[in-house]
């Protein structure tokens, strides 16, 4: 092998950069040349790509979003899409692809990889709902960056005896609200995975005052059915009922735009050569994740069409610490 492609695709993640920088300089060890693939799947059918030096990815690791960019792409979607971008790719003399992303992303990768081209792809997503990595780049980063806001709000929230809904990034995944929740010691969380009830709601943070709590708090997943908008409109509804209204704080794209921490630099730089060693042993089709500590490989064909389940565990301990 001589040449690899990199890209990213999807919602950007905190440690994408990171993990550029890993494919990028673990490849030129190798001896290969690495592309920089602009633009996600879109640069690849447009052939918008150029290689890069061990310097092109200097001073990159700590900034957020990635250098590459992403775009939606719905010409990738299609058989000729993909056939025209591998086209690209073969012109080159580009012999395989790393492809940095999640869920949609992974879809596109495996697509890339039964057509018969090499690919292996990283685990990036800040809602942590990709199936082969207990956790991926950007959840940690996404989840302080959370944390840091519930922090801020409660005080003002104690400050006026108020009720506060913070709704934060994910989809269809409730991680992020969860973790946030329990960290963040909310009266109660709303997920997708959950049915949510707003007269529940309502109970838990009507006792939280009864306890003798200054203000009251529940984290809610963009992807719930109650999402914070709702559940909003449902207690302004309700208002002379309820006895209070709540205010409305939704974190939205600010979770994802933060520089990576620690974390997530290290676990970007680990998948970025890993992705790079696997290429280099002939192994291909997969997608390298974090599971119990170890950087592991997970066929693409196990990981698309799948979401990774919530820990049950930790919606009971979610319940047990609110009260």
């Amino acid at each position: 092998m001589k040449r690899i492609a990199v890209l990213t695709s999807g919602g950007d993640a905190p440690g994408m950069n990171a993990a550029i920088r890993a494919v990028v300089r673990c490849g030129l060890e190798q001896g290969w040349e690495v592309f920089g693939v602009q633009h996600g799947y879109a640069g690849l059918i447009a052939d918008d790509m150029a290689p890069l030096s061990a310097r092109d990815v200097g001073g990159i690791i700590q900034l957020g979003g990635t250098m590459l960019g992403s775009a939606r792409c719905p010409e990738f979607k299609t058989e000729e899409g993909r056939r025209q971008a591998i086209s690209a790719l073969e012109q080159r003399g580009i012999e395989a692809a790393v492809v940095i992303g999640g869920n949609g992303s992974q879809t596109g990768n495996y697509a890339l990889s039964a057509m018969g081209f090499p690919t292996v792809g990283v685990a990036s997503t800040i809602d942590n709902d990709l199936y082969g990595s207990d956790i991926t780049i950007g959840v940690d980063t996404a989840l302080n960056i959370a944390l840091e806001a519930i922090d801020r709000l409660k005080v003002t929230a104690a400050s006026h005896h108020r009720a506060f809904l913070v709704e934060v990034m994910g989809r269809e995944c409730g991680y992020l609200a969860l973790m946030a929740g329990i960290a963040g010691g909310a009266e109660a969380v709303a997920l997708p995975e959950l049915e949510t009830d707003p007269e529940a709601v309502a109970t838990e943070m009507l006792a939280a005052y009864e306890r003798g709590k200054s203000h009251a708090l529940v984290v809610v997943a963009e992807g719930a059915k109650y999402n914070a908008e709702r559940l909003a409109a449902y207690f302004k509804e309700h208002r002379e009922r309820l006895g209070f209204d709540l205010r409305v704080t939704t974190l939205g794209h600010v979770q994802r735009g933060g520089a990576p921490g620690a974390f997530d630099r290290l676990l970007a730089s680990r998948l970025g050569a890993a992705a790079v060693e696997h290429l280099a042993a002939g192994e291909h089709g997969v997608l390298v994740g974090l599971n119990k500590e170890a950087i592991t490989a997970t066929p693409l064909a196990d990981v698309v069409g799948k979401q990774k389940p919530l820990d049950m565990k930790l919606i009971r301990l979610a319940n047990v610490l609110s009260r």
